[in-house]
């Protein structure tokens, strides 16, 4: 059997597994070891596979992600959100809409001590949508400005979805990735805060918030220690002082120590914790298992090297092979979270993005942005429903009110697209990638 015919095949099994309601992992599971046995004699397939398994989760890199994971549920119930909150609400105060601006401002903040898009949605939103309820907001535009501006959390490091495509690129600095998210992650917050003040306007959500010196300092001394910790985890990733791994420990234990100090976490809150920082680290450790054999079939089959191949056989224009690598990516964004697509669409389109000239950093960027459109998307945009969840709204309804934030989201992709600068400038600034 010829190697177009085996990659077709695994990739096939995948997506009929995932449509019959399989669950994404075990879908990459089937189709890869079918594909293995496919190539390889069945007693060198399962051992192949074995190694190919332990070799992807063999990984120092690896470890931040459970780290902050776990940093991540321990601000979202520590206290530490409603600080950010209170400090959001000042930034926002006098925007048209000041409570849904709030909502944007308090997501990519506590994207920036979390790195977790959905704990910002659910916690922000779980604060934030009984006040605007009260203030006299649509629900379904309140849980819609939620579900867009949450994403920024994969965006602005730390994120554990860039660790997950420097790992999978291979030889990719993470710091230079967390770096390189900063202006992308912001562009997609001021983005949202543009469609969210037209909204407000033509919704006559005009009230505004008025502080007094004193109330303003006082919010801000209050959130200065949780945006500490952002000095602390990237500043001493850049400084050299201890690697991205390292820093997540950092951050669970200055977290934990914060929550401590506020009272707000008691030890009967630890248990549950950490077992959903577990779960949720399983999860992504298996799919790395997994796709560690995906990527030996793929190479052993030379599947990105034929897609390659096909792709600049049609056009060899840089600008419509980015296109078309976007579009196609989005279409399976549709289909898949992002931490099976970034497995799954790196090996495949990070080799002909290279081929045109097109820096590894760059398109981890560019992907990353791409994967965060598709988590608020449907039919399985995880952002979206925990959005919905929180906001007790239904699906249907968040969707009117949601499609301008898809247009201005795409037209902003298309900026990280065709301006290098936006996810580069940074790390050559700081050093980090020449």
């Amino acid at each position: 059997m010829n190697a177009l015919t085996v990659s077709t095949i695994m990739l096939l099994i995948v997506f009929v597994t995932l449509f019959i309601g399989f669950p994404i992992a075990l879908g990459m599971a089937v189709g890869s070891v079918v594909a293995m046995m496919l190539i390889l004699p069945f007693e060198q397939a399962a051992i192949v596979s074995a190694q190919r398994m332990f070799t992807g989760i063999n990984s120092f890199s690896l470890l931040a992600i459970p780290f902050f994971v776990l940093a991540g549920n321990i601000m979202s119930n520590g206290g530490i959100a409603g600080r950010l909150i209170d400090c959001a609400r000042l930034v926002a105060s006098r925007l048209p809409g000041y409570l849904s601006q709030t909502n944007i401002v308090a997501n990519m903040l506590f994207a920036c001590v979390s790195g977790s898009g959905m704990a910002a949605t659910a916690a922000m939103g779980s604060i934030l949508a009984p006040l605007e309820e009260k203030e006299g907001y649509d629900k379904n535009f309140s849980a819609a400005v939620n579900a867009a501006s949450g994403p920024a959390g994969m965006l602005i490091p730390p994120s554990n979805i860039m660790i997950i495509f420097a790992m999978t690129a291979g030889g990719v600095s993470i710091a230079a990735l967390f770096v390189g998210g900063y202006i992308p992650g912001i562009i997609w917050g001021l983005g949202c805060m543009v469609v969210a003040g037209f909204q407000a306007k033509k919704r006559g959500y005009t009230s505004r918030e008025t502080f007094t010196l004193w109330q303003a300092v006082t919010i801000i001394w209050r959130a200065v220690p949780s945006l500490f910790l952002i000095v602390v985890v990237i500043g001493g990733i850049l400084g050299g002082m201890f690697t991205p791994t390292e820093g997540s420990a950092i951050a669970v234990a200055y977290s934990l120590l914060l929550s401590i100090i506020y009272r707000s976490i008691k030890l009967k809150d630890m248990p549950k914790i950490l077992f959903d920082s577990v779960k949720t680290t399983a999860v992504v450790q298996f799919l790395v298992c997994i796709s560690a054999i995906m990527s030996f079939v793929m190479a052993r089959t030379r599947l990105p090297m034929t897609i390659a191949n096909a792709m600049l056989g049609v056009t060899d224009n840089f600008i419509v092979i980015l296109l078309l690598i976007n579009l196609l990516m989005l279409i399976i964004g549709l289909f898949l979270d992002p931490t099976p697509a970034v497995l799954i669409l790196t090996p495949i389109f990070l080799p002909i993005a290279m081929r045109l000239g097109m820096h590894p950093i760059h398109f981890g960027i560019m992907l990353v942005f791409n994967k965060s459109i598709s988590t608020i998307t449907p039919p399985f945009g995880a952002i979206l429903f925990t959005a919905c969840r929180v906001g007790n709204v239904k699906i249907e309804g968040i969707l009117g009110p949601l499609w301008p934030y898809y247009i201005m989201l795409v037209f902003l992709l298309l900026f990280i697209i065709f301006i290098p600068g936006l996810s580069l400038a940074l790390p050559r600034a700081l050093g980090l990638i020449v």
